[in-house]
């Protein structure tokens, strides 16, 4: 479970500094912001965020696929596995099987 605790604000210049208690450091000279658009939290992480599930369901429903779309990509898929190099890997020949 995360823990919580209160960080000090100090406003100076136009620029915010966020003080962490002690124990709650950071390596390094910068981190990575995100403000949640919701509810306009923001974290601090070691490392750029990562697109969460979330994230893929809005650009989803932002980029609906048609059904002639859909079309496309199944014959796609059959030429491809039509003409798949053949491979010793069961892992790899399963992946192209069709579904009995």
């Amino acid at each position: 479970m995360a823990e919580t605790r209160k960080a000090k604000l100090i406003h100076h210049d136009g620029t915010l500094t966020v003080v962490l208690p002690e124990d709650f450091g950071l390596e390094g000279d910068e981190v990575y912001v995100t403000r949640d658009a919701e509810s306009g939290d923001v974290t601090l992480s070691r490392q750029p965020r990562r697109n969460s599930l979330a994230d893929f369901i809005a650009f989803r429903d932002a980029h609906p696929v048609s059904d002639e779309d859909w079309d496309v990509f199944d014959v796609a898929l059959q030429e491809a596995r039509e003409n798949a190099v053949p491979s010793d890997d069961r892992r790899i020949q399963d992946l192209f099987r069709d579904e009995e």
